[in-house]
This record gives C-alpha cells, structure tokens and sequence, in this order.
C-alpha cells in the first residue's frame, strides 16, 4: 500500500518528498497526506514557511527574466525542478526569447509525470526532462538529452532553486556544484536560493537541529558563509548574496522582513 504506479513511475506516498511538500505550500494539490504532514510540522517551527515558499518562487521568475532579458541566456539547465506551476522556468524564458532551450531534472517520478503532460515548450524552442538526482551530478552531464538539447559551446544558466538543501553535511553543496559549473562555458550563470537559519531565533535553530538530527526534516539549512562560497570564482550579479525577497524586487513588490523568509539567494557569473 501506499505506493502510486503511473507508467513507469513508481511513487511511495507514504514518504515525504520536497517537491511534493513544496506544491503543498504553494496551495497545489499534487501532494499526498505524508507530504502536508511534514510541512505542517515544519511550518510549527517556522511559521512563515509558506511566505518563504512563495518568495523563493518569486525570485525564480525574477532570476530567470533577468538572465533571459539583460544577460541574453538562450539555455537554462533546472535542477530540481518541483511539480510544475505558474511562472515556470521555460514559460518566463520563453515570454522573453521564445526560442530559449530548458532541460529540467527531478529525482520525483511524480514530477517527471507532470512535465511531461504540462511542461510544453514553445514552437521556437524547446524543454526536456531528465529524472536524475543533484548528488549524482555525472549522471545528470552524462545524460544524452542534455547535450541534444543543449549546446555546451553557448553559455548555460545553471537554476539550483531551493535543492541545494536537500544535499545534508558541511560543505557537501560545494563540490556538486563545482562539478556542474565547471562543465559549462565562460559567460554562464548560476543562479541559487539556501534555506537557512540565519534569520531564526537561537529557540528555533537549536528546534529545527533537533528535528534534523531526529530525521524529522530532510532540509540542511546553511548560513550566508557557506551559501556565498557556491559562488567561489563567479562574479556575483548586483545585490549579490541577499535574502531572496531582497533579490531585485519588482517595483509593486511589498518589502518583506527576511525573517519570514529564511532564504538566502544570489546569481553569478562564470567568468
């Protein structure tokens, strides 16, 4: 029981799974009763944790206007990708330059699912889906989509939106990271948001360590340090390291405190 089969996808509802949790938060319905139970217990914790959702997704659209707008990006490379909603990467891309290329990667059957049925691209362009997993990043670069509907030759804007935290341990981001971008050519972008506990109360960081350690929550918080070092060797794109409701606001957009945001977000260029 508790097991979903769609085609080949083989969905386990009765585990927790951030995609799913995160569309819950997002006031979506492809989410399971483990996943709302888990983001329940995460948002007694953090109670703004749907604020922050939104937010995160907020700074997506931002991000990949501005990289598909001012700095010309035509290819975008989105790990991560959640179940789709509004303002997906390749929709806000494609509104700029139609004929912008997305590859989207998931390590959710669920969400390739979806993609699949709802993700469609452009006639100009084009969307691919890869079901792969960040801690696995040769697999993902080894892909043979990847290099059918990207061209490594052009620069690439790398999306690692709200999943580096899902990769637990000290210091454990950086070294994916670094694998990804030094695939990529000069002139390419990196473009992050990090949970992190920064903003929270002493109370709610030695809370949310218990819970992790208990296994509780899958979600690695880090603090700005570590998050700015991802960006080693890149040119951090004006404000830089900044919370993400803090990241290039739109004019109409309401001033937030980060405290009810609890991510750190930034975009950089590769040199």
């Amino acid at each position: 029981m508790g097991v979903v089969m769609d085609g080949d996808a083989h969905i386990d509802t009765t585990v927790a799974h951030p995609a799913r949790r995160y569309n819950y938060w997002l006031g979506g319905k492809d989410n399971f009763a483990a996943d709302r139970a888990s983001g329940d217990e995460l948002e007694a914790v953090f109670p703004a944790v749907r604020l922050g959702a939104i937010t995160n997704r907020a700074f997506l659209r931002r991000a990949t206007r501005f990289l598909a707008a001012e700095a010309g990006i035509r290819q975008f490379l989105d790990i991560g990708t959640g179940l789709p909603t509004a303002d997906n990467t390749h929709e806000v891309a494609q509104a700029v330059a139609p004929d912008s290329r997305i590859v989207y990667v998931d390590n959710d059957p669920l969400v390739m699912v979806h993609a699949r049925a709802l993700l469609t691209s452009s006639a100009q362009g084009r969307t691919a889906y890869i079901e792969a997993d960040l801690n696995d990043p040769e697999t993902i670069l080894a892909d043979p989509q990847l290099r059918e509907v990207l061209d490594f030759g052009q620069p690439v804007a790398l999306m690692l939106i709200a999943v580096l935290h899902f990769v637990h341990g000290d210091g454990a981001a950086q070294p994916l990271v670094r694998r990804l971008i030094d695939e990529l050519p000069a002139g390419s972008f990196l473009a992050a948001t990090h949970a992190t506990s920064d903003f929270g109360t002493a109370e709610q960081r030695e809370l949310y360590r218990r819970m992790v350690e208990e296994r509780r929550s899958d979600v690695w918080t880090r603090g700005q340090d570590e998050f700015a070092a991802l960006f080693d060797g890149l040119e951090l794109v004006e404000p830089g390291v900044v919370s993400a409701t803090e990241w290039r606001p739109d004019p109409d957009d309401q001033p937030m405190d980060r405290r009810h945001v609890n991510v750190w977000a930034a975009v950089g260029r590769k040199p």
